[in-house]
């Protein structure tokens, strides 16, 4: 059951790594840092978005609105960081 629980754990982790992933790609095309015509570009970009984009859609639906500031990947990472630790204190031994 411990692995069960190590898998688990890894694919939270990825998926929070994907979260800042997304965030730093979208801050980039904001400021027009990256070429947006880049084939490559667009693809990792879409699949980042693709990814992350139905766990964040519910969220925004009950964040206020901060005006520009999207702070929904913030509120899933700090779900996500509350999902591990509970897994880790009642995981059965």
């Amino acid at each position: 059951m411990r692995s069960l629980l190590n898998l688990t754990l890894l694919l939270l982790e990825l998926y929070t790594w994907a979260l800042i992933i997304s965030v730093i790609l979208s801050w980039l095309y904001q400021f027009n840092v990256i070429n947006t015509a880049n084939q490559y570009i667009h693809m990792v970009s879409n699949f980042f978005y693709r990814i992350t984009e139905p766990a964040l859609r519910p969220i925004r639906r009950f964040m206020p609105n901060l005006g520009g500031i999207d702070i929904s990947p913030l509120v899933l990472i700090i779900g996500i960081i509350f999902l591990r630790s509970l897994l880790v204190e009642y995981w059965p031994r």
